[in-house]
This record gives C-alpha cells, sequence and structure tokens, in this order.
C-alpha cells in the first residue's frame, strides 16, 4: 500500500517509470519475480535479489526498468521482492513491540530478509547456487543493503552486496539527507500520536480499519516512516557499523550518479560561513576557508566551492576506513556521468542509471542512441560478473575485454566512469574533498 500515482509530466519520476496509476495495492503483497535462463535445477547459477528503492515509502518490483531478463541472460537467476513501505512497513507502537518483542519494528526490512531467506531455501528449485547471492539495491533499496549487511541477524545471508546510490552521511547541517533515524521508544510514541491521529487507541481498534484509509491518514500526517534503531535487526546507525566492520564481510560494488545529492553548506553569508567553519573544523578552519576561497567574498561561489556529492563523500570515508581497519574487503567504485537525451535535459538525475545496468533503456520513452546501448550493455557485464564472481573485470558480449576496473583502496582512489563509454579514471579527488575525509577521522578519534 502507497500513495496513488499520478502521472505528471512535471514530475520526472512520475514521468520517468510509472506503469499504471491504476495499478491494484492491497495488503496482500509480499511477492517476489524469479527470472532464470536454467534449464534444470542442478546449474548452480549465481544468483541476485534486489530491493527496489522509494524513500521506503513508495514504489514496486513492477516498475518498467527492473526487468531482469538482460542480466539473467547472461547466466544469473534474477530474484526482485517486494516488501510493504511507508506505515505499513515500518510503524512502531508498545502494542506491537509487546505482542512480539523478537521483531518489533522494521517489517519492511524484515520483508526484504525474509524473502532473501527464501531464495537461499528455494532457488536451487530454479537453478541457482544458494551459496552465491548478491544483493542489491539503488537508493533506498541500496540503503535496506546496508541494513541488511549490517543487522546482527543475517549471517551468511550473501556472498556480495551492490549498493547503489544508497550510502549517505551528514556533512553539512540542515540538508535533507540522511533523513533522521529514530530508537525504539521515540518511533513507538510517534506510533501512539498516529494512533490518536487515526481516531483509535488501541492496536486492536487500528487493524479494523481499512488499509486505504489508513494509508490516506498517514499521507495527511505526513511523517516519514522508516528504519528504527531496534536493538534487534538494527543495533545501530548502519554507515558507522559498516565502518567499524560489524557487518558481513563481503565485496562490495557501488557508486553514484554524477549529479545526485550535492551537500551545499546552509549559509547566507560570509559570516556565518566563517562561523560555521570554526564550528565544524576549529583550528583547521583556515585551511578549510582557503580551499573554498573564502577570500574572494562571493557566498553564492564560495557556497559552490564548499559543495561536494553527498555520496561519494560517503564512500570515500568507507574506503578509508576499510584500510585502516584492515579489513580489506574489496570495494569497486563507480560514478555515473553519461549523457541523458530528452526535452527536460534532465542531467544526470537519480536513478536514471537503473536503466542502464538493467539495460532496459528500450523500454524508456527518451531518444537513447546507440552509444547508450553500447553503454548499458558494458554496464550489464560489469555487473553480471560482480555478481558472478566478487569481480566485475571480464570480456564485453564483443568478446573483448572490458576496462579493467581496480578496487577502490585510499592509495589508489580511483572508480570507474561510466560517461559515453566505461572508462577507469586514475583521478584523485579534490583537495577539498581530501580535507573533508581527513577531518572525519580525526573527530572520530577526538571521540574515543
Amino acid at each position: 500500500m502507497q500513495a496513488k500515482t499520478v502521472i505528471d509530466e512535471k514530475n520526472i519520476y512520475t514521468r520517468e517509470w510509472a506503469v499504471d496509476p491504476d495499478i491494484p495495492m492491497d495488503e496482500d503483497c509480499l511477492y517476489l519475480n524469479v527470472w532464470t535462463p536454467a534449464c534444470s535445477t542442478n546449474e548452480k547459477l549465481p544468483v541476485f535479489v534486489w530491493y527496489f528503492g522509494g524513500v521506503l515509502q513508495f514504489g514496486s518490483t513492477a516498475e518498467m526498468e527492473f526487468d531482469g531478463e538482460r542480466i539473467a541472460r547472461r547466466g544469473i537467476v534474477v530474484v526482485t521482492i517486494n516488501y510493504r513501505l511507508n506505515v505499513f512497513g515500518f510503524l512502531c507502537h508498545p502494542e506491537i513491540t509487546a505482542e512480539d518483542p523478537e521483531a518489533p519494528a522494521n517489517f519492511g526490512n524484515l520483508d526484504q530478509q525474509s524473502g532473501t531467506l527464501w531464495v537461499k531455501r528455494n532457488i536451487e528449485a530454479f537453478g541457482g547456487d544458494p551459496n552465491n547471492i548478491t544483493i542489491g539495491g539503488q537508493s533506498a533499496g541500496g540503503g535496506s543493503v546496508l541494513n541488511q549487511l549490517t543487522s546482527p541477524q543475517n549471517e551468511c545471508l550473501c556472498q556480495k552486496a551492490i549498493i547503489q546510490s544508497g550510502i549517505i552521511t551528514t556533512l553539512y547541517e540542515g540538508n535533507p539527507l540522511p533523513l533522521e533515524k529514530h530508537n525504539l521508544v521515540q518511533a513507538e510514541q510517534e506510533g501512539i500520536k498516529f494512533f490518536r491521529f487515526l481516531g483509535v487507541s488501541s492496536l486492536a481498534e487500528a487493524r479494523r480499519l481499512d488499509a486505504e484509509y489508513i494509508r490516506d491518514k498517514s499521507l495527511e500526517y505526513k511523517k516519514y516512516w522508516g528504519t528504527v534503531e531496534d536493538n534487534v535487526f538494527c543495533v545501530g546507525d548502519a554507515f558507522n557499523l559498516f565502518l567499524q566492520n560489524k557487518r558481513l564481510m563481503v565485496p562490495v560494488l557501488l557508486g553514484h550518479t554524477s549529479s545526485e545529492f550535492l551537500n551545499v553548506p546552509k549559509v547566507r553569508n560570509i559570516d556565518e560561513f566563517k562561523h560555521m567553519a570554526i564550528e565544524m573544523f576549529g583550528d583547521d578552519a583556515d585551511e578549510y576557508l582557503e580551499l573554498c576561497q573564502a577570500q574572494l567574498g562571493d557566498i553564492d561561489e564560495i557556497r559552490k566551492k564548499a559543495s561536494v556529492r553527498s555520496i561519494e563523500y560517503a564512500i570515500r570515508i568507507i574506503g578509508q576506513s576499510n584500510a585502516d581497519t584492515k579489513a580489506n574487503t574489496p570495494l569497486y567504485y563507480y560514478n555515473f556521468d553519461a549523457e541523458i537525451p530528452g526535452w527536460d535535459n534532465p542531467g544526470t538525475f537519480h536513478s536514471v542509471d537503473l536503466w542502464f545496468f538493467f539495460e532496459t533503456l528500450a523500454k524508456c520513452w527518451r531518444p537513447f542512441i546507440g552509444k547508450h546501448y553500447d553503454l548499458a550493455r558494458q554496464m550489464c557485464n560489469y555487473w553480471a560478473n560482480f555478481i558472478s564472481y566478487g569481480d566485475p573485470n571480464g570480456k564485453d558480449s564483443t568478446g573483448e575485454e572490458m576496462p579493467l576496473w581496480e578496487r577502490y583502496t585510499p592509495m589508489e582512489p580511483y572508480g570507474m566512469v561510466f560517461g559515453g563509454k566505461a572508462e577507469f579514471v586514475k583521478e584523485q579527488p579534490s583537495n577539498l574533498m581530501k580535507f573533508l575525509i581527513r577531518e572525519y577521522f580525526k573527530k572520530e578519534e577526538n571521540l574515543y
């Protein structure tokens, strides 16, 4: 259950992916889809399990880009999983906790977990290998992968992970992401307030309400329902748990598009900017101000120079921590920077890479041409290789070796750039980014 889709030409997301504004909705939604190229049950093919995105509030496996056929044609069993969303997937309440203290929250994440465990138990019947599973997701689906990797309940859940545009951490205050996460007590109190808003006083009364009524009232209530630190499935901030190696130690392919989630200082003038610099960096504030060319005095230009891509920042922190803690699990970093055609001149907007690695461009209204299809083929090949072997490298469908995609390390902080074609770019991060990473770990050291 989720908000009804309204096709709006001014909204890039409904314009881009909506399949059917009248698609049926029901609480009975826990289904999954399987694509398999296997001809027998003993083929032991690698398995890819996909969690869709949508801020944990909306989305489904029915979106047209999530057609697993092209990946399956590369010898992979593909599974896309539906899970409960918004208030239906993430509501907390003391009575819900009392019913089952072992599963008091995060029902949408538990649906993902249960779906993946179903795959482990049953995928051999589809020719898949239950011991060669990659979980992947984009946006909130990528964040869900992070939550699954860091849940203490998930030992041996998967052997590899793909996180697309799904890792983010705080830099400048006042930016909308990452979304605030509550602990269980806070989330339960929010649930009590929501019950009052519904006009009910007990869980039994709430369960007698019509699901569409609950959905509509939750939209009126205007509350974000998401993953809660319940000390059962989620035992802390997933980003920090990942840095501390409290996670499944598996290879991870991760990245972002070049135009998404720019983190901009929320300051109005140069004095506020200098004050922010001192608050954030203390004795190192002057170095930061110089890197942002604060001496120029043009606040618009300074804000621009101080802005960084939130996901790139988070990934580079992960890369540094992966080396510092001697975890050294394989990390493969990418930046999607292709030219995207269309009357709206959209740039590499959040989620546009989905068309490419699923290789479903032909389903899109955009006037993609040969170079886009070539890029999509290469991306799908890289992803398929990673799903199969934990290493994206190998041959293109043409038989030629694709550009070598090296592991990300702090000494070699490079990644694959998917622009006009796939190209491994050996380019250092900006001096500002290096400064921010250094400051992040300096603060962490001072906390202990």
